[in-house]
């Protein structure tokens, strides 16, 4: 008998990626930034609680001694070199001849990525475990119900493992590649293995419960209770109680699920990838701003139309949000606009690249994992570790969709009026891809208003300029380039220093702005490369200064312009900018709940919140929205534009982030 096929909803496809996603949480305004899922293994011991935008936390390791490094200094830093980054792992046990070269077994300063390969991978990874392996058997030879004999030692337990295989995750996103991709694919369960072994030691969970039930609870800071309470937790997520058939079979389903999210992830940027759309005649993209046009053209060089230019033409449409986005909100051609809206939304869902089976199978391995944690489903399990229950989160969604309906009918039914009195088409032919082009004309006939043409006021480095001005005054810190001191990974990545009011050195971030869609996934997100911990202070005395990432995909300079942004693009940043800033300025010395660990999912937009909602504040605003070329400020009235128009469609935004479906379907899908 022939199996039917089932076929996912273009709207539900769209949901079930984001679900999908669930070490990630889209931007308020992604529907673009779709987000691969590098680690599905549960919160553990030595895996402090995930920031949703992240790549996995970075793990610790114990019999890896920190040591003070020489730092040097490039002549182009103008940052201070602080005498407590450098990373030391020269315990590690080495194959002299295959691993004595290797960048991931070295001591360094900061990540080595300009000489990071594939080829390193492998036997990088396989002697970090083998010593962690041993490692592990010590300490749970050892561990006594007591911080300094255990939580201490947990916290170094498998710190290289936690920077090297965050460093080749990172590079994965933004400088990936099959030899890459194959090697990651190779070591990975033997990672995960380690990392089970590790998350369902009964001694080490044993040492968590008896502290929590000795006297010396009373004495412990809230910080270090919340560690013990956490890591009891989320032994019990790991499997720790488990039964030894039982526990096998949850550590073949981690491992399933880790391999099954990897592939994921490949498919939906090989998907986006592989599309290409050629134009040649202006006409049939008639509508596309000027920047839009050169980045057309500046791609179609980059794929051997080395006559291309903005005027004439090629052109080459791809599926990255800077070009998706400028296609769905501005070609007159409404058949462009098809082609483009329906090759983004069914990525993925045929042919070699096809997701819908391993969408089927991540369902019903989640099941089967809540069933052996004595969970109904997995919307329970993933609130285990959140603040709300799945009751209280449905509440709160309802709530919301209640809110937001009657006014999401009436921006819809505004659309199709505006429309339709543009002499465009029937207000009931109205779909998919009419609704960002009439949306974005309704907004400027609104409110007189074209982002495109503001896009000269946001230049990048004005962007910038005016977001360190606006941290310096909120948090009395200085933000420098430090360009040199670093190595990076790509010649656009930029390296900063953050200095307190003494200006000393207290944080360290990458930022990687451009989209590079023959390389890096799409989105825009933060995460982590080391954190602040006293444990992990290489000279005993000062705590180990935390490191940041910060990636968005924003459209890319054209020509000998700077990357002129959209407003969007601002909001992106600043909205990065709140996530790496509570990673970065945290005092917290307990590293495992220091600056984004230990964060509730539910909780962790409140920082880029609070930096996003500073794009509509006037001095703000009017300190960053200066013309590239003649230094003009915003005029007065188009910020006044700005800020009416900041509730346009709000209905519709509301009730697109208010969707129940993707909790709804892990709860419902009990059986």
């Amino acid at each position: 008998m022939a199996q039917t096929r089932k076929v996912y909803p273009v709207g539900a496809v769209l949901l079930i990626i984001n679900l999908l996603m669930a070490s990630r949480i889209p931007l308020s305004r992604s529907i673009l930034l779709l987000q691969r899922t590098n680690n599905h293994f549960p919160h553990s011991h030595f895996t402090p609680k995930r920031f949703p935008k992240s790549y996995p936390c970075p793990l610790w390791s114990s019999s890896f001694s920190s040591c003070l490094q020489t730092l040097h200094q490039s002549s182009t830093t103008t940052a201070t070199t602080p005498p407590y980054i450098s990373i030391c792992y020269s315990s590690i046990s080495k194959d002299p001849v295959t691993d004595e070269a290797n960048p991931l077994l070295q001591d360094f300063e900061f990540p080595p990525y300009d000489v990071v390969e594939a080829s390193h991978v492998r036997p990088g990874i396989r002697a970090i475990l083998r010593n962690l392996e041993s490692d592990l058997e010590e300490f749970e030879r050892t561990v006594e119900p007591s911080w300094p004999k255990l939580v201490e030692p947990l916290e170094k337990l498998v710190d290289q493992l936690t920077v090297v295989w965050g460093m080749i995750n990172h590079l994965k996103a933004v400088k990936d590649s099959p030899e890459l991709r194959a090697a990651i694919e190779e070591v990975q369960p033997e990672k995960v293995k380690f990392q089970l072994r590790l998350g369902q030691s009964k001694p080490i969970y044993n040492a968590f419960k008896a502290i929590q039930d000795s006297p010396q609870w009373s004495s412990l800071s809230d910080a270090q209770k919340r560690i013990v309470e956490s890591q009891i937790k989320e032994a019990v997520l790991n499997g720790v109680a488990l039964d030894d058939d039982k526990r096998e079979q949850f550590n073949k389903i981690e491992q399933e699920l880790e391999r099954l999210s990897q592939k994921f992830g490949e498919n939906v940027l090989d998907a986006t990838k592989k599309f290409e759309k050629l134009i040649i005649d202006k006409k049939d993209i008639e509508g596309l701003p000027a920047t839009s046009l050169g980045l057309a053209a500046q791609t179609a060089v980059s794929k051997g139309h080395t006559d291309a230019t903005v005027e004439n033409g090629p052109w080459i449409i791809t599926l990255d949000a800077p070009s998706f986005m400028s296609v769905m909100q501005h070609a007159r051609n409404r058949g462009l606009r098809e082609e483009i809206y329906r090759a983004y939304v069914t990525r993925a869902s045929s042919g070699d690249l096809n997701n819908t089976a391993i969408i089927d199978e991540i369902l019903k391995l989640r099941l089967e994992k809540a069933k052996l944690l004595g969970y109904n489903n997995y919307a329970e399990v993933s609130m285990a570790t959140k603040m709300a229950t799945v009751e209280k989160a449905e509440e709160l969604l309802e709530k919301l969709r209640k809110a937001s309906w009657d006014a999401a009918v009436q921006d819809m039914e505004d659309l199709k009026i505006f429309s339709k009195n543009q002499g465009a088409m029937e207000a009931n032919d109205l779909t998919h891809w009419d609704t960002s082009f009439w949306s974005e004309r309704l907004r400027e006939s609104k409110y007189d208003i074209n982002e495109e043409e503001l896009r000269p006021f946001f230049s990048l480095p004005k962007v910038m300029d005016g977001l360190f001005n606006l941290a310096k005054t909120i948090f009395g810190i200085d933000i420098e380039l430090a360009d040199g001191l670093a190595p990076v990974w790509n010649n656009d990545v930029k390296f900063y220093c953050i200095k307190d009011s003494l200006g000393s050195p207290i944080a360290y971030f990458y930022f990687d702005p451009y989209s590079r869609p023959s390389e890096k996934r799409g989105g825009a997100w933060m995460d982590e490369v080391v954190s602040r911990s006293r444990v992990l202070s290489p000279n005993g005395t000062a705590p180990r200064l935390p490191i940041a990432h910060m990636v968005c995909n924003q459209t890319p300079p054209v020509g000998k312009k700077p990357s002129l942004m959209t407003f969007r693009e601002v909001e992106t940043v600043f909205h990065e900018f709140g996530h790496a800033l509570q990673h970065m300025l945290t005092k917290q010395d307990e590293g495992l709940v220091a600056g984004i660990r230990g964060i509730e999912w539910d909780a962790v937009e409140l920082p880029s919140q609070f930096m996003e909602n500073w794009c509509y504040h006037r001095e703000t605003l009017m300190g960053i929205a200066k013309h590239y070329e003649t230094g003009e400020t915003l005029p007065e009235e188009v910020y006044s534009k700005l800020l009416a128009a900041r509730t346009f469609r709000a209905g519709s935004f509301s009730l697109r982030q208010a969707t129940s479906f993707p909790l709804s379907w892990h709860h419902s899908n009990s059986t």
